[in-house]
This record gives C-alpha cells, structure tokens and sequence, in this order.
C-alpha cells in the first residue's frame, strides 16, 4: 500500500507524484523523491524497481522479507534492513523496514509493523536546511526513529526484570519466576537480534570508506551509532542480570528442597526412635519385666514421648522443623 510519494527540491516539498511520474522527477537537478510503502505486494515493488532502477537482488530481499538487519551497496546506491520492535501486549513484535537510497530517491518498505514515519517526513519538512543535504539525511531520520524506538522497550524490559527480581526470594514462587525469565531471555535476544548486526553495519557510514550517498552525513550516523552502543550495552547488562536471576532461582529451589528434605528427615528420626522402643516391647517373650509391673505400660509411653520430645527439640532448634 502507498502511503506517501513526495518530490523534494533544495529541501522543500515540491508536490505529491503519482507513482508512474517518478521517473521524471529523479531525473531534475536538486530533486529527490521520498516514496514510503506499507507491505508492499510484488507488483507494487515491481514498479519500484521499474521507476527507481532498482537492483534485482535488493528487491527480491524486500519482497520476501525476513531479513538479517543490514546494509549493502549495489554501485551508488545502499539498501538497508531495519527490525523494528515494539511492545504489544506484553509481547514484542518485530516488524521489518527496507529503504533503498540513492542520491535521487528514498523507498520505504514497511512490513509488519504497526508503527509509522509520517512523524520523520514531518520532521524532516520542518528544517528544510537539514533536508537540503538530499537522501542521506532521510535515511539518517529514518533510522534514527527506528533506533530511538528501542529504548521504550529496554525500559519495558527493564520494569519486567524489577518486578521477578522482586518475587525470587518468595517461597513457592520461582517456577514460575523461572519461566518468566526466560520469557524475558527470549523477548531480550529478539532485540539483540535487531541492535547487534546494525552497529558494524552503521559504523560504515561514518568511518572508512564512506558511500557516495552518505558523504557529508557521517556525523550523523555516529549519532545513530552511539545509541546503537548504548542500547547494545543494556541489553549486556538485562542479559547478564538474567542470567544471574536464574541461577539465584535455581539456588532457592536447591535450598527449598534441602529444607524440606531437612524437616522429612527429622519427623523420620523421631518416628523411628519411637519404632525402636515400640518395636522392642512389642516383642513376645515371657519373661519381660514391665509386663508385670502396673506402672510399665504408662512408663513406656513416657520414655517414647520424652525421647521424640528432646529429638523433637534438637531438630527445631537447628532449623531442621
């Protein structure tokens, strides 16, 4: 679906372009055109590629989707995968942008995704001196969208861990708080998923060998590279307190489970001291004394119920009852 096809010149809007027009107007000086798609079907991307001169390679990449983020050359111009990610219920879901760029034209290929960038176009059409500088700033607004839209989720991430790191030290609970956090794993490397690729992809952009289209721009994919950093060392950090959660988790079950095989085999030693005294008046000789005796029986209750009692005692006060 087309959701906006605009011609730019010396940084102003010129006019919308109807999509078979768009060649024409690559084709004047000072002129780009901004053309954002929502999952674009193959006949639409088709016409992309007939109208921009797109590379086969790229196109059957962002038809198909489900790509590595990355960026590539194809001669002058670069194509880069973006994920973007985004909370939704408590799950993330992961969308995907394609952009072509070349130094007359920007495609947008939104997949997936429920969010936007009619938010960057305005943007960008508010500092006209920023739009001057063509294509490449474009791509640089565009990613520094999608890359500014993981630090919500690393913040939601980051509330989720508080809230089990909360519950790991209640009892009865850390089955569940185990599940959860590998729930929180999961939910932690589709985001790794997306942040990791991009920081060396993004790097190029403003070191080394530069590309023809990004020339002039580097500062500002240094920019977008930073918050790639950062959010790349937060998600370290929820990894590496995920990790630490779950065996902290695994640890209380361990303990749970000496505890309770503490107190079984405390009861067991009471019950089995009262077996032997039980088992050896319960034998049946002749000659006993305290079978004749009319204090015996009440004398054996007693000497079962006092040692159970201090064995009793003993236990409790070690921490084993």
């Amino acid at each position: 679906m087309l959701i906006n096809c605009v011609a730019y010149q010396e940084g102003k809007r010129l006019r919308d372009v109807p999509v078979d027009k768009i060649s024409d107007y690559i084709k004047k000086p000072e002129c780009f055109v901004w053309v954002a798609l929502k999952d674009a079907d193959p006949e639409e991307l088709t016409q992309m590629q007939t109208e921009f001169g797109l590379h086969e390679l790229a196109v059957e990449d962002a038809r198909n989707g489900h790509q590595r983020p990355k960026i590539e050359e194809y001669g002058d111009s670069i194509f880069v995968v973006l994920h973007t990610i985004e909370v939704i219920d408590g799950e993330l879901n992961v969308g995907e942008v394609a952009i072509f760029v070349e130094k007359n034209y920007v495609l947008s290929v939104r997949s997936r995704s429920q969010q936007g960038f009619l938010g960057v176009r305005a943007r960008c059409e508010r500092e006209p001196h920023q739009l001057r500088k063509g294509p490449a700033f474009v791509l640089y607004a565009l990613m520094d969208a999608v890359v500014d839209r993981y630090f919500p989720v690393i913040e939601a991430l980051e509330s989720e861990l508080d809230a089990i790191e909360e519950k790991i030290f209640a009892q009865k609970s850390q089955r569940a708080n185990i599940e959860q956090l590998y729930d929180l794993k999961r939910k932690t490397t589709q985001l790794k998923h997306a942040v990791g690729p991009l920081i060396d992809a993004v790097g190029r952009l403003h070191g080394g060998r530069v590309p023809i289209v990004c020339a002039g721009t580097q500062e500002y994919f240094r920019d977008v590279h930073d918050h790639l950093q950062r959010i790349n060392t937060s998600i370290n950090a929820i990894r590496d307190t995920i990790s630490t959660a779950i065996q902290v988790s695994l640890s209380m079950v361990a303990i749970e489970e000496n505890d309770v095989s503490k107190r079984l085999a405390g009861w067991a030693a009471i019950f089995g001291a009262a077996t032997v005294f039980v088992g050896i008046w319960g034998m049946n000789f002749t000659h006993m004394p305290e079978l004749d005796w009319m204090f015996g029986y009440p004398l054996a209750l007693g000497i079962v119920g006092s040692v159970c009692g201090y064995l009793y005692y003993r236990f409790k006060k070690a921490g084993w009852l």
